[in-house]
């Protein structure tokens, strides 16, 4: 889910209502919002998730707006109803390109969508699998769940999402065939995550003679009380399952409805139900007269008025003269079983705490008496309503992030909130698959509570008690100047807390540690007023200087290789862990006596880069002027010192598995193709433009005896060691079947098999051709792949339409249909990877009929000159996402 493009009210400002029909700017069919919602939750039980959607394609070319939201409040995720295809996002990732993204962790988020990262910056796992039938995309189903660090998600979920990515495609195409458009219009549809822990709640009927003793009793009650229990049995039947104290609630209730000022009554006893467990039931009863009363029959007690119990038990029969019913009387009642879990109403009205739940719809299920007192709201006037209606403070941007935080974690959020002038509380949500729990807690001295200033709100930050000083901060007191009531400070707490976010999106696109200087450089001294830089990179137990700007020429060339004994500021931040800050010169001066230093004014903070624990190296800021560091300032710079050494971290990692990934997929690639008599093949390999520039992409042509040749062309998922290592593995693979003489679904079926063992968390997509050189004739297989294209010999080109199954590391059942056909002489085969015809923001249609119309200008030129041209326009496109593998394979005829 992304933010792009949008605008529009927040849960402060909106209901949070959905349209009745979901869409605001026209009507949707009830079929296809109904299958839409019914693959959305069924996905999201099939993998164990907590929320999850679905993304479906507009009116508008390239944008996917969300359809149904399952699990989460639409008004709170507003910012991610609509996503362009050729945003850097899962969603748009998995639309544009045909292939499920999985990301088990924010740790495998923040490698591959760091910008998913910087948005909703939350431990959560997301699955994103296109909708697709045939060639029509419709749009994206997605499920999110919880992390599972280091371990990626399994062949199992993949297929799960799979399997329902499909068959919704294949309900969408069945309600365009009847003339439902499957486009979304408007605002998405909020459905309620089923629950699974909740027991059923169960309802009996019972009718009491009070003259007899006999008990008339319903279905539902004879399910709830469970075997031996007949239609109409005594009312020892029913008592004997109670708890003798229970017994005298339903001998009271009787007393008090047939008594002379008899009223319905209600009570709340336990009983011992078929499960041996004791259930819930709350009893309503009313009397009735009986047919023998209503006659005008004496009523008088003759000690066998019903209500004696055999067992004589004192107390509990009724029997005492003054407590009586009066005869004649009969007692309707119905029972609802609340299952065996506790009364929370009355357990939480008992603690010292406010207690207040939401769904995960955000709409308040339960608040407790203090909770009333505290808000100064009667329950009425709260319970039902969206938080952010109910609790208008709710709405601001900060809280809004917090109430996401604990809809997409599982752990606690704590922050302090400012709900009236003169009132604080520290607010605690507690999370869970069926809604979020909140703790309130009234506060007096928020200044000395703990706290994590980067985070805290910035009209929410505690003001300084009492009346401002004249005079400048001083000691403690200035611990709270950043956090006055003046406009000026408030914007600046804004900026501040924006800070961290607006650099890890810059950061995101630094790939080397030049570039993440740079992206200091211009992000972090401007927002803080800096004018110096140095960052010192730890090899080898010493620092080195990898950049600098704003300091005098030379000056830190001295500083340059220090190890890590030497006793400097620059070293003991990176030691120690803490950063260091000083407000003059003098006071660096004085720390470090005998230190050489730039310049006589000024102020100066050293930061620790630290990545995951692993020592990365130290920063250097540089200010002209004396300046003081408030803790908001203090925190946040801590803050960006462990986004910039990730970044360096990431940067190194990238140095190394580059060429590591380079030297692999080198070795793996074929370095000569066969040369046959009447064909010829070429293939090219272009790597992309950005991240690990190298990727899964591979092609390869095998002699597999008898004459024949097979031509082969596949795409590994993702870029890196990891896509290079699993493309070697399913080279092998594919050749290894080849030479084996099996035919070409049993050669895509045994590599799919493979592939699904090793379960490296990837998938491939695969096209298999077999050629008989002498005769044309062709034998193909695909799995998932883009169609090949033909150029015949009259210079007219066509799409070639191959059966095909799903990509490989799926499913294991899957089959893979041959396609005949034959190769004319003089006619080139072309077989290509997306890269060569996926463009951001264009239809891959178009892209297909680009490459036809380059393939076609080929004419009669050599092959290996028609394979560059073919991709000469994607070589000098300075932005290419993915790798692009092309092989041409020609026939020519005898005479050539």
């Amino acid at each position: 889910m992304t933010s792009h493009g949008t605008s529009g009210p927040g849960p402060a400002r909106g209901t949070g209502r959905p349209s009745g029909n979901g869409a605001a700017d026209g009507p949707v069919s009830g079929a296809l919002t109904r299958a839409l919602a019914e693959s959305a939750l069924r996905a999201v039980e099939d993998v164990g998730g907590y929320a999850g959607g679905v993304y479906l394609r507009s009116e508008t070319p390239g944008l996917l707006r969300l359809a149904v939201l399952v699990g989460l409040p639409g008004p709170l995720f507003r910012p991610w109803w609509r996503m362009h295809e050729n945003r850097p996002f899962p969603v748009a990732e998995a639309y544009r390109s045909g292939q499920a993204v999985h990301l088990a962790d924010v740790e495998d988020a923040m490698r591959r969508f760091p910008q998913l990262v910087a948005s909703l910056p939350f431990p959560f796992s997301s699955l994103y699998t296109p909708v697709v039938a045939g060639r029509e995309r419709f749009g994206v189903l997605v499920a999110l769940r919880s992390p599972t660090p280091g371990e990626a998600v399994s062949a199992r979920d993949r297929g799960r999402m799979t399997s329902e990515a499909v068959r919704l495609g294949e309900a969408l195409k069945r309600l365009v065939e009847r003339g439902t458009a499957a486009r979304w219009t408007g605002d998405p549809v909020c459905v309620q995550l089923s629950s699974g822990t909740a027991p059923p709640v169960r309802f009996g009927s019972f009718d009491w003679d009070l003259d007899t003793g006999t008990v008339t009793v319903d279905g539902g009650l004879r399910e709830i009380l469970g075997a031996g229990v007949t239609s109409s049995c005594s009312i020892d039947v029913l008592t004997s399952r109670l708890d003798s104290e229970d017994a005298y609630a339903l001998w009271a209730a009787a007393l008090q409805a047939t008594g002379a000022n008899g009223r319905p009554t209600v009570r709340r006893i336990r009983l011992k139900g078929p499960d041996g467990g004791l259930h819930l039931l709350e009893v309503s009863a009313r009397a009735e007269r009986s047919a023998r009363d209503s006659s005008g029959e004496s009523g008088e007690a003759d000690g066998s008025d019903g209500l004696n119990r055999s067992d004589g038990s004192d107390g509990v029969d009724g029997s005492d003269e003054a407590g009586s019913p009066a005869p004649g009387r009969r007692l309707a009642g119905t029972l609802v079983d609340l299952g065996t879990g506790l009364v929370g109403s009355d357990a939480t009205d008992r603690l010292p705490r406010a207690i207040l739940a939401i769904d995960r719809l955000g709409r308040i299920t339960y608040l407790n008496e203090r909770t009333e007192r505290l808000l100064g709201r009667p329950r009425g006037a709260l319970a039902g309503r969206p938080l952010w209606e109910a609790l208008p403070w709710f709405g601001l941007p900060f809280h809004e992030e917090q109430l996401r935080a604990s809809l997409l974690s599982d752990e606690p959020v704590r922050f302090l909130a400012r709900p009236e002038r003169g009132q604080w509380l520290s607010v605690s949500l507690h999370p869970g698959r069926e809604g979020v729990t909140m703790v309130l807690v009234p506060e007096e001295d928020p200044a000395g509570l703990p706290q994590a200033p980067a985070r805290l709100a910035p009209d929410t930050a505690p003001a300084r008690p009492g009346p401002s000083s004249s005079g400048p901060a001083q000691g403690g007191d200035r611990r709270n100047r950043a956090v006055d009531d003046g406009v000026g400070d408030h914007s600046e707490r804004v900026a501040a807390m924006y800070r961290p976010v607006a650099l890890a999106i810059a950061l995101s696109e630094a790939v080397t540690a030049r570039q993440v200087s740079a992206v200091v450089t211009e992000e972090l001294l401007p927002a803080f007023g800096g004018r110096q830089l140095a960052i010192y990179l730890l090899s080898e137990r010493r620092l080195y200087l990898a950049w600098e700007t704003g300091f005098p020429t030379g000056f830190l060339e001295p500083f340059d290789g220090v190890a890590l004994d030497s006793r400097m500021p620059g070293v003991d931040t990176l030691t120690t862990g803490r950063p260091l800050f000083f407000e003059s010169m003098e006071q660096l001066s004085l720390a470090y006596p005998g230190l050489a230093l730039d310049a006589h004014t000024g102020a100066r903070a050293f930061l620790p880069l630290i990545a995951s624990g692993r020592p990365v190296g130290s920063c250097i800021l540089g200010f002209d002027r004396p300046r003081t560091f408030s803790p908001e300032e203090r925190t946040v710079l801590t803050a960006l010192a462990g986004l910039i050494a990730q970044a360096l971290s990431r940067a190194q990692r990238y140095d190394t598995e580059s060429a590591v990934a380079r030297g692999l997929q080198d070795a793996l690639l074929p370095h000569r193709l066969p040369v046959r008599d009447g064909v010829e093949t070429v293939g090219r390999y272009l790597p992309g433009t950005e991240g690990m520039d190298v990727g899964g992409d591979w092609y390869d042509v095998i002699e597999t005896g008898h004459g024949r040749l097979a031509l082969v062309i596949g795409d590994v998922q993702g870029h890196g060691v990891a896509a290079a290592a699993t493309m070697g593995q399913l080279r092998s693979a594919v050749r290894a079947f080849a030479l084996g003489g099996h035919r070409p679904q049993d050669v895509m079926r045994g590599t799919n098999r493979l592939l699904i063992d090793l379960d490296p968390g990837q998938f491939a997509s695969c096209c298999y051709v077999l050629l008989e050189p002498d005769t044309g004739e062709v034998r193909a297989v695909r799995a998932g792949h883009p169609q090949p294209l033909l150029l015949r010999p009259d210079g007219t080109t066509q799409l070639v339409e191959l059966a095909g199954g799903v990509v490989l590391g799926v499913d294991d059942r899957a089959s893979y249909p041959v396609t005949r056909l034959r190769l004319a002489p003089g006619a080139v085969l072309a077989l290509f990877t997306d890269g060569l015809i996926e463009r951001p923001g264009a239809d891959i249609d178009e892209g297909i009929e680009l490459l036809r119309h380059a393939l076609a200008a080929t004419g009669s030129m050599p092959l290996p000159e028609a394979a560059d041209r073919v991709i000469r326009e994607a070589r000098q496109a300075t932005a290419r996402p993915d790798d692009i593998a092309l092989l041409l394979a020609a026939r020519w005829p005898e005479s050539r």
